[in-house]
């Protein structure tokens, strides 16, 4: 008797299920695993249908379905890069979430809170004296800054190094999402750019910030925890003091910005 092609047990379950989905749970796992690292380009899809041995049409299938999830990049013309990014994974995953559960303000910067206050705790206890020393740095740049765009961005810096100086590259990756919810909802509230407004939110966090950073030196690590705990529960009571506190629940259209501009970015498209 002769054997049907494919006739290994492995091809026979592949070929049961739908052969898009398949290749694309294949490919997934390649990607996840590292076998095919971020910034890789894709076989081409010639390639990849001889090697499942199916269509063009079904390869462009499944490398829509990876597109959708953000792990493959489509360049027209270039190929397919992997864009296998964990902040953009979580990030998606999150604010999906967010969205279906109608998760308010206030309970995203609690979360943010908790998140933080263990990587401070984290960090008095793993983090190099020199990364103590970029952190008091981060924070004390922010008395000195005039632009909103700037103080932005050092604040993002500032939060950014909390939670990397922990060690915890899973914690690191959680906090960053939400420290973008905490700063974006700070600019929606304060009047996009008004510096007046930013001022009054993110200038009144300075001693609290500088608190923070020297329990962290005195490799106080319970400390440096209630500390961030105070900082956010600030945090919360001048965001909720602003004109706009209303105007922050997830019903609000600049929360809900906020909310699918993380969901929405853009992967990276890959190299040129």
């Amino acid at each position: 008797m002769t054997d049907a092609p494919h006739s290994d047990p492995a091809f026979r379950k592949f070929e049961r299920g739908r052969v898009a989905d398949r290749i694309m749970e294949d490919l997934r796992d390649q990607i996840l695993r590292g076998a095919l690292p971020d910034g890789s380009r894709l076989p081409a899809e010639r390639d990849l249908a001889e090697q499942y041995g199916v269509s063009g049409a079904t390869v462009r299938e499944a490398v829509r379905a990876l597109t959708a999830m953000g792990l493959v990049s489509v360049r027209h013309g270039s190929g397919s890069f992997v864009t296998a990014s964990a902040d953009r994974m979580i990030a998606v995953s999150i604010a999906s979430a967010i969205q279906l559960k109608n998760v308010g303000a206030a309970e995203v910067l609690d979360i943010l809170g908790t998140l933080n206050a263990h990587a401070a705790q984290a960090a008095a206890v793993h983090a190099t004296d020199e990364e103590i020393a970029a952190l008091r740095a981060a924070a004390e740049q922010l008395a000195s800054i005039d632009s909103v765009d700037e103080s932005v961005h050092a604040l993002k810096r500032f939060l950014h190094l909390l939670s990397e100086i922990s060690h915890n590259a899973l914690l690191a990756t959680l906090c960053k999402f939400f420290d973008e919810i905490q700063v974006e909802l700070g600019i929606a509230i304060s009047g996009g750019r008004k510096l007046s407004e930013w001022r009054r939110i993110a200038g009144a966090l300075y001693a609290h910030r500088l608190a923070v950073v020297e329990a962290i030196e005195a490799r106080d690590g319970d400390r440096a925890a209630e500390l961030v705990k105070t900082y956010h529960q600030r945090a919360l009571e001048l965001v909720t003091a602003a004109p706009q506190a209303e105007q922050i629940r997830i019903a609000d259209l600049r929360y809900s910005q906020v909310i699918a501009s993380l969901l929405h970015t853009q992967p990276a498209a890959g190299p040129r």
